[in-house]
């Protein structure tokens, strides 16, 4: 689906620069310092969309602050409407396509990482784009936290399938796996734009959460 141009979108960031980092790669090692609470823990979230989730998480969790990263431009600007509505002071967005997040965080400066409904580029010859092939997972375990932890959510089970292998590859522990995500009523989850589009179709939603062994 073609995304439509929004030329406005440029204008609509800059004014709400304080939901939107306008430097973010400056922001290397010091993210804390623009939240309210330096002493929050810092999660991230990896290909927002619309913001649905992360709007979500920051208005249910507000002792935890929350990064959204988000290349396409037309898309973000939904997920700043959403932090917006939610009345929430506890998320940044970021609108850049970080092919290495080390070059945005320091290494350490992550607490937990989320992998919402990323492309699961299923021919084998594109493995490498993969958000969970290894050499993601290097870039993760780097900015991470000692035993710090990814939380992956797919409709996809290839992909899935797939993530668990190569977490358990890389040495990663395997804390908790549903292969029916809303049949388990968890009643914490935050869904996106996405999941709610699957599982209203009867597609099962796959979650796990991994961390990396200290």
């Amino acid at each position: 689906m073609r995304l439509r141009n929004k030329p406005w979108a440029d204008d609509y960031m800059r004014e709400n620069d304080h939901v939107v980092v306008q430097k973010p790669f400056e922001a290397k090692g010091d993210w804390k310092s623009l939240f309210d609470n330096k002493d929050n823990p810092l999660h991230l979230e990896i290909g927002s969309g619309k913001g649905q989730f992360i709007a979500g998480m920051g208005k249910q969790h507000e002792d935890i602050n929350f990064v959204g990263i988000e290349r396409v431009k037309s898309v973000i600007v939904g997920a700043v409407k959403k932090v917006l509505d939610a009345g929430t002071s506890n998320v940044r967005l970021v609108n850049e396509d970080a092919e290495d997040l080390r070059d945005l965080f320091e290494s350490n400066e992550v607490d937990h990482l989320y992998l919402n409904f990323s492309d699961p580029w299923p021919k084998n010859r594109h493995e490498k784009r993969r958000l969970t092939f290894r050499t993601f997972l290097e870039q993760y375990e780097e900015v991470l936290v000692p035993g710090g932890e990814i939380t992956l959510k797919t409709d996809n089970r290839g992909l899935f399938e797939y993530s668990l292998m190569s977490f358990s590859q890389y040495g990663m522990l395997i804390e908790d796996v549903s292969v029916d995500l809303h049949a388990d009523e968890d009643p914490l989850n935050v869904p996106t734009e996405y999941e709610e589009k699957f599982a209203a179709k009867g597609q099962p939603i796959y979650r796990c959460r991994v961390r990396f062994r200290t």
